[in-house]
C-alpha cells in the first residue's frame, strides 16, 4: 500500500500563470465579441417606430395581469387612497400571525375562511374587469 502511494506522482498545474493566460483570452474573446456587436448596431440601428412621446400615452397601454386590479382600483377610487389601501392590507396580512390567538373559535375560523374567499373573489374579479375594460 506505501508503494502505491509513493509511486503515485500527481502532475500539477500552477494556477497564476496558466489560469491567468486562460481567464485573459476569455476576457480579450468575449470583449472583442462585444467590440463586433457595437460596430454592426452602430451601422445598423433598429429603428421600428417613431421615438416615444413622454407626453402622449397609447389607448392600448395596459398594465401586467399581476397590477390590474390596483389599477383598476385607481380607476374608481381617489389616488391617495387607493395607493395606502393596498399598503395597508399588506402590513395587516404581515402582523396578522403576531395578534392571532392559539385558541380559536370554530366561527372566528368560518369568518377567517369566507373573508378570504371573499377577498380572492374580488381580486379576479377586479383582475378581469382590468383586462377586459
Amino acid at each position: 500500500m506505501t508503494e502505491t502511494q509513493e509511486e503515485k506522482e500527481y502532475k500539477t498545474i500552477p494556477f497564476y500563470p496558466d489560469h491567468f493566460r486562460t481567464e485573459l483570452r476569455v476576457v480579450w474573446i468575449l470583449v472583442g465579441i462585444a467590440f463586433v456587436v457595437a460596430i454592426i448596431a452602430n451601422f445598423s440601428p433598429v429603428g421600428l417606430e417613431a421615438p416615444a412621446d413622454p407626453m402622449v400615452t397609447p389607448d392600448h397601454v395596459k398594465p401586467e395581469w399581476y397590477f390590474l386590479a390596483l389599477y383598476q382600483l385607481l380607476k374608481y377610487i381617489p389616488k391617495t387612497l387607493g395607493v395606502l389601501i393596498p399598503i395597508v392590507g399588506v402590513i395587516f396580512i404581515l402582523i396578522w400571525p403576531f395578534f392571532s390567538k392559539k385558541d380559536d373559535t370554530p366561527k372566528m375560523v368560518r369568518y377567517r375562511f369566507f373573508g378570504s374567499i371573499a377577498f380572492v373573489i374580488i381580486l379576479v374579479a377586479m383582475t378581469l374587469w382590468g383586462w377586459y375594460s
